[in-house]
Formats: C-alpha cells, structure tokens, sequence
C-alpha cells in the first residue's frame, strides 16, 4: 500500500490561505503544512493548528533577497533564524523542510546545503530523495497562463494513481480562501484547489486505489 501525505504549502502567508489549508485538513485530504515564519499571518496560523492534532507542520523556508544563497554561510544564517523562528511559533521541530518557489533546489550545491543544514532534524528536505514528490497538481504550467484541468478531481486521481501506489509519497498543493487579503498571480486557482481537495468521498476514491492518506509523522516509519 502506498503512503501519500498531501502538503499544503503557504501557511501564515495571509488569514485566508491559513484558512483555506484548515478546510483542506479538517474537511478535505490535507495531512500536512507548510509554515511560513516570515508571513503576517504566521502567529495565527501557528494558533490554529495546534487544534489539529493529525496535521503536521514543516518548515516552508523564504529566501530573502538580502541572503545569496549559493554561500553556504549565508544560507545557514538564514536557514537557521527561520528554524528558531518557527519553533518559537510551535514550540516544536518542523516534521519536514522545503521552499518557497523551490528555491533550495535551485543548483545541486544548493540542494547540498540545505541538505546538510535540515539532517540534524532526522526530517525529509523536499528534493532530496527521500520523499517522491509530485508537483503536478498546479493549475499554472506556463506562467499567467491557467489551465484548471491541472487541479481537477479527475486529474488529481489520475496523478495518485501514476506516482503513488507504494513508498512514500508527497502532493504539494496551494489551497486559499480567496478574500482579498494577498495578491498573487496564481490566486483564483487556490479556491479551485481548496474545492477539489474537499470534493466529495475523496478520500475514499483514494482509499480505494490502495493509498492510504498520513502525515510526514508516518515518514520514520515507511521502510526506506
């Protein structure tokens, strides 16, 4: 059986991605988030889900423009202010690491860094391996141009059922309430988003492939 835990990255970037990632969790397949310490609404974001017991939270580190990234010392700086940073928000380690557009992936001597600087955490830094990963649930394949097949249910179980079926696996989407509270170019697709990961009996239509829906909780678990 294979393991799929569906992260939602963009947590604390503003009250309603925070909320439309709680639907996603509460009332949809959600199982993970992905904290962004720097955003305005990180605080109340981290309030929120401690009320979810099941829903683990990593780390969605956000380059600054300040930090050049390619010395690894300025990486590390960074890296670490946003480590200690969000554990003064949860007042625990991140479940997992990843990046905001991918941006520590951008050079393997990069992808090298953060690998070093997120192994003290015992966690899977998305891009390293560890994980599958599957990216494709995106409504933007071009830039500006928006093609909301990309987010449908249909194809949302077409790509669990092509990448997903044994291992462990992680779906990275981008739910929102949208309410006028961020801009964004890719902004009226997080509510169509929100409304596939929520659709009706969907965890049971991947339940059914032999899927089974975890957190990265389960991650120290799955053979590797």
């Amino acid at each position: 059986m294979g393991k799929l835990t569906v992260t939602a990255d963009d947590l604390g970037l503003s009250p309603g991605v925070n909320e439309g990632i709680v639907e996603a969790h509460a009332n949809g397949i959600v199982t993970s988030a992905s904290l962004m310490v720097g955003g305005r609404a990180a605080r109340d974001a981290a309030a929120a889900v401690t009320k979810y017991a099941a829903l683990s939270v990593g780390l969605h580190f956000v380059a600054d423009r300040s930090v050049d990234l390619d010395d690894p010392d300025q990486a590390e700086r960074s890296f670490l202010e946003q480590l200690e940073r969000f554990r003064e928000l949860t007042g625990r380690d991140p479940t997992h690491v990843d990046s905001h557009h991918h941006v520590h992936t951008a050079s393997r001597e990069r992808l090298a860094t953060f690998s070093r600087l997120s192994a003290p955490l015992g966690v899977p830094l998305r891009g390293d391996g560890r994980v599958r990963y599957i990216g494709a649930f995106w409504a933007q394949r071009k830039n500006g141009v928006t093609n909301l097949r990309y987010v449908s249910r249909r194809f949302l179980l077409q790509l669990i059922q092509a990448k997903a079926l044994d291992g462990f696996t992680e779906l990275a989407c981008h739910p929102a309430r949208i309410n006028g509270d961020f801009s964004s170019s890719y902004l009226d697709e997080r509510a169509a988003e929100l409304a596939t990961l929520t659709g009706p009996r969907l965890r049971e239509a991947i339940g059914s492939m032999g899927v089974e829906l975890v957190s990265f909780r389960a991650w120290r678990e799955s053979p590797r």
